[in-house]
């Protein structure tokens, strides 16, 4: 066994332990890129993504492990969501322009690696410099896929009569040719979680239980006035404020089934495929039924068609409204829910009556639900003079994500201390004060963004709600 070998091992180990540890996972995943395994990164990043949506380096790491795979069109979209982050890595738009340009899509790759330089002088590709230094390169690309008798990529993602197809050396391949299927199904699951395990959110789950709840526990008294069991809820916030976790334990409290879809469960190198998949995702829901299906980071999925140059995009966005609609088949008993971190990417059509027509703002918790979220993180380890009350007013703006990222700091010192004693240590008040003084609110930045729109697209009042939460008249 090589060093690397039992290095992956003690990681696997050590997650046994806290399967929920993020940094560990990634090392994990990082060590496995390192080792040239990407296949067995991959799963692991998206786990990391499972638990902490927004996380930079899990996504980083996600678009090099697919483009290690051959991936490039599923890597292209991690990246280009990546890089809307205004604190971005320099090495995301590094391997933006490294795909884009192994795409065709060259200006896409010149803005990136521009990017790149700007954001690190650093960071210097040879390769990169020499295809894209020379302004006949693109002149260039063209006359080699002439002479290949095929057409170039944009071209190609523009059509909208052919087969499902993918370009590769030159020529076209159908998905059917090399046996490609729908893709994995989305797993299933029956959550052991309910309102109760929620902390804060009163309004919210209040919300829901009028739109979701009450029509499943009482349909035939909603039959009677013609309204079917299902529809749509959008939630919209911060990151880390327990969008997701809110979804799940809306299925817990119908006792439905729920099932979670990711970018990567939908998006597929195979032009045509990615609507596909889409669609088996839905008759998996409708055949679960009672069923909560929910959609994360669905303005990846579903962003305005107005801002697209590729047809692609434009033809899964039309899919997955007809889905919403029912077309073809019923939703009646599929309850959906969808969470984004930026509803002003979402396409318009998406609100209309029938589809996403309730949308819901996640603020971060206010400081009676801090204290709660506490409670629950706290619930099952060693603490002692824990004052949650004093926590929760020390934490003002923090998301439930950072909250617990306060405890997972306090837990892994707390586990080098046992280490060395040989017992467990409890967490004290103290130490929690002390971790959150060193961990930073993430959900400033997204109120520094969000109070641009709501300020000057807030198209009828829509992001009101933001503004009523910044105290903006």
């Amino acid at each position: 066994m090589n060093p690397t070998d039992e290095q992956i091992q003690g990681l696997l180990e050590a997650l046994r332990a806290t399967p929920t540890n993020v940094p560990l996972r990634l090392l994990l995943a990082e060590t496995y890129l390192a080792a040239g395994q990407p296949e067995k990164a991959e799963p692991e990043l998206k786990r990391c993504l499972q638990l902490q949506p927004e996380n930079a380096r899990a996504k980083l790491g996600l678009a090099r492990a697919c483009t290690s795979q051959g991936k490039n069109s599923v890597a292209l979209v991690v990246l280009e969501d990546l890089v809307r982050d205004v604190e971005a890595p320099a090495q995301a738009f590094l391997l933006l322009a490294r795909v884009a340009l192994r795409q065709g899509l060259v200006e896409e790759a010149v803005a990136a690696y521009e990017e790149a330089k700007r954001r690190d002088e650093t960071l210097l590709d040879e390769e990169l410099e020499l295809r894209l230094g020379r302004p006949e390169v693109e002149e260039q690309a063209r006359d080699e896929e002439t002479r290949a008798g095929a057409r170039s990529l944009p071209e190609l993602l523009a059509s909208d009569d052919e087969e499902p197809s993918f370009v590769e050396g030159g020529r076209m391949r159908h998905a059917e040719e090399d046996g490609v299927d729908d893709g994995p199904a989305s797993f299933v699951e029956n959550p052991g979680i309910s309102f109760s395990d929620v902390g804060g959110m009163e309004t919210l789950k209040e919300e829901i239980r009028l739109k979701i709840i009450l029509p499943m526990t009482n349909q035939e008294l909603y039959q009677a006035y013609g309204k079917k069991a299902g529809g749509g809820i959008l939630l919209y916030g911060p990151p880390g404020c327990g969008k997701t976790h809110l979804a799940r334990a809306t299925a817990g409290e119908v006792k439905a089934s729920f099932v979670s879809v990711g970018l990567n469960d939908v998006l597929d190198m195979w032009i045509g495929q990615s609507e596909k998949r889409l669609h088996a995702i839905f008759e998996q829901a409708r055949r679960a039924a009672p069923c909560v299906l929910f959609f994360d980071e669905v303005d990846a999925l579903g962003a305005s068609r107005s801002d697209m140059k590729r047809s692609g995009g434009r033809h899964l966005i039309n899919q997955f409204l007809s889905e919403l609609d029912g077309i073809g088949a019923a939703n009646e008993g599929v309850l959906i829910l969808a969470a984004t971190n930026a509803p002003w990417h979402l396409d318009n059509a998406f609100r209309r009556p029938g589809r996403f027509d309730r949308v819901l703002f996640v603020p971060p918790p206010d400081q009676e639900a801090r204290g709660e979220i506490m409670r629950l993180l706290l619930r099952d380890k060693p603490t002692e003079k824990v004052d949650r009350a004093k926590l929760a007013k020390r934490t003002g703006d923090f998301s439930g994500a950072d909250l617990k990222a306060i405890v997972d700091l306090c837990v892994e010192e707390k586990l080098r201390a046992a280490m060395k004693s040989g017992k467990p240590v409890p967490i004290a008040g103290s130490d929690l004060l002390d971790a959150a003084k060193r961990t930073r609110a993430t959900t400033k930045e997204w109120f520094a963004t969000a109070r641009n729109y709501a300020l000057y697209a807030n198209e009828g009042g829509l992001y009101d709600e933001i503004l009523s939460y910044l105290g903006i008249e």
